[in-house]
């Protein structure tokens, strides 16, 4: 091999083993699955994530309630734009087929019993938590996204490492036999 070039494990050569020539294309392919099955992944993950809860919000929908219990202080809490800190309590609100109901809610920090809030209802008229906003689905998507990404992309590349480990096994026990079979031929004395 002429000295700067490049060794190609996949090039007819004396040195060349058929686990290099494997470990060549494995390296190959792996590269290939981790940078277009990792992002694949994460697209996936992400739509998925916003679909579900495009469909969840689709059962969901809004009513007036009011606050039942005068909630605990939150202390600490920065009062931007009412979803930080918000603070539960018991709010009372009147079901679809007239019935009050009760039930433990999310409010604003610094409602006070008799205060009207928005409590949100499934389709059976169940109470669940707020929705959050578009933004928040937004940042949900994404980091489902970014995880499944990474998890598909460091899944891969551990069974490449895995196949590498394989791979040299099976070099080194060549190796052990040809040297073994070396030191069985008869030598020779050199003068």
């Amino acid at each position: 091999m002429a000295p700067g070039t490049l060794h190609q494990p996949w090039r007819h050569g004396p040195l060349r083993r058929r686990t290099d020539v494997a470990q060549s294309w494995m390296a190959l392919v792996s590269g290939l699955l981790i940078v277009v099955a990792g992002p694949a992944a994460g697209v996936l993950a992400g739509n998925a994530v916003d679909a579900a809860v495009h469909g969840q919000r689709a059962d969901r929908h809004s009513t007036v309630g009011v606050v039942a219990r005068t909630p605990p202080a939150a202390l600490g809490v920065a009062a931007g734009n009412g979803t930080v800190g918000r603070v539960y309590t018991v709010v009372r609100w009147t079901a679809s087929n007239g019935i009050v109901r009760t039930g433990e809610a999310a409010v604003p920090p610094g409602a006070r019993a008799g205060d009207r809030t928005t409590v949100w209802l499934d389709g059976r008229g169940a109470l669940i938590r707020d929705p959050g906003s578009p933004e928040d689905i937004v940042v949900e998507s994404v980091a489902v996204g970014i995880v499944a990404a990474s998890g598909t992309g460091l899944a891969l590349f551990a069974v490449h490492k895995g196949g590498v480990r394989l791979l040299d096994r099976r070099r080194y026990a060549q190796w052990e036999k040809e040297w073994a079979e070396l030191d069985a031929r008869p030598r020779r004395d050199h003068p």
